[in-house]
Parts: structure tokens; sequence; C-alpha cells
């Protein structure tokens, strides 16, 4: 009779089976692809604001496609938010971006400019902008 008991244990497939009088152990590294995908939706405040979001979103938005862990880099208008969608190697990665350059910037601007909300987590899949867009509404900060 094949007994077999499988466990993983911080990135490790562990198998320890019995086959008749045999028992064996396998072992596997294997690195899971978790990824830190961020949401953005920000709304400018008036057409002032509109154009000075652009000025300051532009060079971010070159900046994020450049940035070290940067997997994914899209914008989207969606119900009057400009959104982004970006995915990393790591949250790590992501925040070096964010408190950098001209997304750094972008930030000190952000309250007299835009309301706005967003969102981070890991995956191992890149959400639609359907789905990216619900998440950033149901589980995203309001800033």
């Amino acid at each position: 009779m094949l007994q077999v008991v499988c466990l993983d244990i911080e990135g490790a497939a562990i198998a320890v089976g019995a086959l008749g009088e045999f028992t064996f152990l396998v072992v596997s590294k294997f690195k899971k692809n978790m990824s830190y995908i961020s949401i953005t939706g920000l709304k400018p405040k008036g057409i002032i604001s509109y154009i000075v979001f652009w000025r300051l979103a532009i060079p971010s938005f070159a900046q994020a496609r450049n940035a070290k862990g940067n997997q994914f880099c899209e914008v989207k208008r969606i119900k009057r938010y400009q959104c982004t969608l970006t995915v990393w190697e790591s949250r790590e990665d992501m925040l070096n971006f964010m408190r950098a350059g001209a997304h750094l910037k972008a930030m000190k601007s952000f309250h007299k400019i835009a309301t706005g909300r967003t969102y981070g987590f890991e995956s191992e899949q890149i959400p639609s902008w359907p789905e990216a867009f619900a998440l950033l509404q149901d589980k995203g900060k309001d800033y």
C-alpha cells in the first residue's frame, strides 16, 4: 500500500512516503511566483489640476516603466479616475520606486491636485482592469 504525506515548509515541498518495505523522502525547493500588485485611482480636482496631474504623471509613469523590479505597467481612465496597474517583483521594489524621483515629486503635490485611492497586494496573476478597479473600490485606501 502506498502512503504519502506532502508538506510545504517555507518554499520547500517535502514528500514522505512508504511503499511496502521502502520509505522515501523527496525535498524540492521551488520559488513561488508571487508578485506585488499596485493599483491606484486618482481623480484631479479641476481643469488646472488635470493639467498639473498630467505634467507629473507622465514622468512618473516613465520612471515606473524603467524601475528595478517592474514587470508590468499600464494606465487607463475608468469612471473619471486616472488609474495605474503595476506589477513588481516585490513590495520593496515598489516602495523604492514610490519614494524616489518623479513619483516622489508627484506624491508631494497630490493633495493639492487630486483625490484618490490605492491598493496593493501579492498575487500570482495580474488582475484584469475590471477586477483591478473593483478591488480598488472595495479595498483601496482613500487619500
